[in-house]
Parts: structure tokens; sequence; C-alpha cells
């Protein structure tokens, strides 16, 4: 077993995944998106910006390896509820930090239909943000088009449901040793 699992039903959902994605792997991929990030935000101060839950994995690998001066705050707000199908948006907490004219860079676990990413960066630029440049761990493909593109990924995935380095599989295992895809049966 990779991870601990609480019960016997969430170990098989483990047992029969399929890993995408070591946490090298991971790892190196983060690295490299890091460079492309650094070279779009330059000099200028920025606020970094997570999106609980699935965000905070990615954003503590990435922050670290930025160079531009950054503040940090955080969004929380969900389309999943620990569940696998998505609902309209909630949100839980708005962001701390006056949006005033900042620049903010969006951090997200998942680009997955677009939904979560498009309505933020449309309230933020409604709040007054100056610039929002979104940068997500993974994007995942899909035969619909999302309905927004992040600026920057640092991986792709398959159309199915994954979880690991940040996203869950009900409410568990976001702190899963590398990226994952569900079964069939478990998704």
């Amino acid at each position: 077993m990779l991870i601990g699992a609480p019960n016997a039903e969430l170990a098989g959902v483990l047992a029969r995944a399929e890993r995408l994605y070591t946490d090298a792997e991971i790892g190196t991929a983060i690295s490299t998106l890091a460079g492309r990030v650094n070279a779009r935000l330059g000099t200028e101060v920025w606020t970094a910006m997570c999106v609980l839950h699935g965000g905070v994995v990615f954003a503590g690998r990435l922050l670290g390896q930025l160079t531009a001066p950054v503040r940090q705050d955080y969004v929380h707000a969900s389309r999943y509820r620990e569940r696998l199908g998505g609902d309209q948006l909630k949100w839980r907490a708005h962001p701390a930090t006056e949006i005033g004219s900042a620049r903010i860079l969006l951090l997200d676990d998942i680009l997955d239909e677009g939904i979560t990413l498009d309505v933020l960066r449309a309230q933020l630029l409604e709040a007054g943000a100056a610039e929002v440049v979104s940068a997500v761990l993974v994007r995942k493909n899909r035969a619909q088009p999302p309905a927004c593109e992040a600026d920057f990924f640092a991986l792709e995935v398959p159309d199915r449901y994954v979880f690991g380095a940040g996203m869950d599989y009900k409410g568990w295992f976001r702190n899963a040793p590398g990226i994952f895809a569900a079964s069939l049966a478990d998704s």
C-alpha cells in the first residue's frame, strides 16, 4: 500500500488506481514550470493566491522557486465538495488581500472544465486586479475544451478521475505520493 487508507473501501481504491506520475516527476515538472512562470512575472510585485484545498500542495512546491517578490493569500472556492462531480461554485473564503490594482498569480491543482478558474479570474478582475495569471499543476485532456485555459500548467492527465499531489478522492489521498487515476469502477 502506498499510503494509509482509513478503511478497506479506500484501500481498494488506492490499490486499483494507476500511477500516472511519481513524486519525483511532479517535482521536475514544477521546477520546469517555475522557470516559465518566473520569465512571465519578471520583477513586479505579485500576490500568489492559492485555491484551497487542492492548490495547497502545488503552491507550496512552486512558491519557493519563484524569483519575483510575492505576497501570499488564498481563496476557498469549490465545485466538488468531496464528491466526484461538480456543482456550482461555492465560496467559503474570499481573499484577505486588498485586490485593488494587484497582479494576481492564481494557483490551483487542476484545470478540468475550467469553470472554477474562469469564475475566479473574472471576479478578481472585477474586483480591480490589474492582471490575473493562472498556473495549475495539471491540465486534463478532455474532448470538450475547458471554459478557459490556464496560462501555465506543469503536467497533463487523461480524462479520468485523478487524485494525489493535492487532488482528492472523496476527501482523501491529497497526500498521495504521486498522481493517480482512479479505476473506472471507482470513478
